[in-house]
């Protein structure tokens, strides 16, 4: 295929945005690459996706400039430049090591207990009500108790914090508005304040808490950070395990109120409820996109990708891709292998998927418990500053649920 015949990848129609699947598995169709906005190249099956997110001849640590287009100037942009998912050889393998010291699998695994407490507290004022809203009863508060536990948040700063989480968001677009800039700065400010007060009090009052763990792990002069990084990170684990899970839970739930045929089949089978996650993040990948900086010529698809042009991995579409996926448009609950790429993969790979798995898991068993039987009560509402290529998550702003009681 010619370069001039290539399809371009823009999904700016709001109804190709709500529902991109149609546009995303034109783009398969088309080839296994096509051209994005300037500079870029965008993959959308999964082969290409899979291959390239451990190809070491890409990276994620782009030059400040280039955060400068979308973000400006301001505290936005130094802390996208500081945090672990930004960095690339061994100042990401510094702070990967450092988070996953004290985000180890053994106290993740330790966390399903308490995860089920909160989730049964979130969950039994709503079986006293006739119809409430899976993202904001649900989604929201689930992984906000959750961070905010892992963190030792105080209750009384908990929703001010993911506030400031939510516009924080901001800074992850592809492209931000004007007015959106300064939302997303204050943001970081307001967020690096508190974060840094809390990292002054758990130096004089250490904890079992994730601040905690990452001072130890500094101060045992294994891995030396500064008091910066220390924050701008664990500020970015509170975020990325808020805003990803809350999407999982959402597009999750929102399969089951639309698909009573998946909800009896969990309930005939609890057993499936650990594969039945990983498919719906297969089904409907809560990040829909996400982009890595070509280091060094590569040539792929018949095609040679030069230094400094930038790579859009189309993670949704290549999760729906028929060659890796039998029957991909349909929900498999028992789906095995799944080797989809909601996570990401390579060196990058999502530090928190085994949190959120978790998460996942103990949501779906306690929402199937509790309640007989979890319906609509209206339409869905997507959220348009979420998903399609301006914004890599993909999210539901509103999910109304009718759900009776066991």
């Amino acid at each position: 295929m010619m370069l001039t015949d290539m399809p371009r990848y823009v999904l700016d129609d709001a109804k190709k945005a709500a529902d991109p699947y149609p546009a995303y598995q034109q783009l398969r169709e088309y080839g296994p690459m096509c051209r994005g906005g300037p500079g870029q190249w965008v993959f959308p099956r999964h082969a290409e996706v899979s291959a390239l997110l451990r190809d070491r001849r890409l990276g994620r640590e782009y030059p400040e400039r280039y955060q400068a287009l979308s973000i400006g100037e301001g505290p936005a942009n130094d802390y996208l430049q500081r945090i672990v998912i930004n960095r690339d050889d061994e100042a990401h393998a510094r702070l990967r090591r450092l988070l996953i010291k004290s985000l180890n699998p053994a106290m993740v695994r330790s966390l399903a207990g308490p995860i089920g407490a909160s989730v049964d507290r979130i969950l039994d004022p709503l079986a006293q009500r006739d119809e409430w809203d899976l993202v904001a009863d649900l989604a929201v508060p689930v992984p906000m108790t959750v961070m905010s536990e892992l963190l030792d948040i105080p209750a009384a700063d908990r929703d001010m914090i993911a506030r400031w989480s939510t516009s924080l968001a901001q800074a992850f677009a592809v492209f931000i508005p004007d007015d959106k800039r300064h939302e997303a700065h204050e943001a970081v400010a307001q967020l690096r304040a508190y974060f840094v007060d809390l990292l002054r009090e758990r130096r004089r009052r250490p904890g079992g808490d994730l601040l905690s763990r990452m001072l130890t792990a500094v101060r045992d002069g294994t891995e030396p950070l500064t008091d910066e990084e220390i924050v701008d990170n664990a500020l970015f684990v509170y975020y990325a395990g808020f805003e990803t899970t809350t999407n999982m839970i959402a597009t999750g739930g929102n399969l089951l109120v639309t698909r009573p045929d998946i909800q009896r089949q969990l309930r005939a089978d609890p057993g499936v409820m650990g594969t039945a996650v990983d498919e719906f993040m297969r089904y409907d990948a809560p990040i829909h996109t996400t982009s890595r900086l070509v280091l060094e010529p590569i040539e792929i698809a018949g095609h040679t990708l030069r230094r400094g042009r930038v790579v859009v991995l189309l993670l949704a579409s290549a999760n729906r891709d028929a060659s890796a996926f039998a029957d991909p448009d349909r929900v498999d609950l028992t789906r095995s292998p799944n080797p989809h790429v909601s996570f990401g993969g390579g060196v990058h790979h999502c530090l928190g998927a085994a949190l959120a798995r978790i998460e996942g898991t103990v949501v779906f068993e306690r929402l199937m418990a509790r309640f007989s039987r979890v319906e609509s009560a209206g339409p869905a509402r997507w959220n348009p500053s979420g998903g399609g290529f301006r914004f890599p998550y993909w999210a539901f702003e509103k999910i109304p649920v009718t759900a009776r009681p066991t």
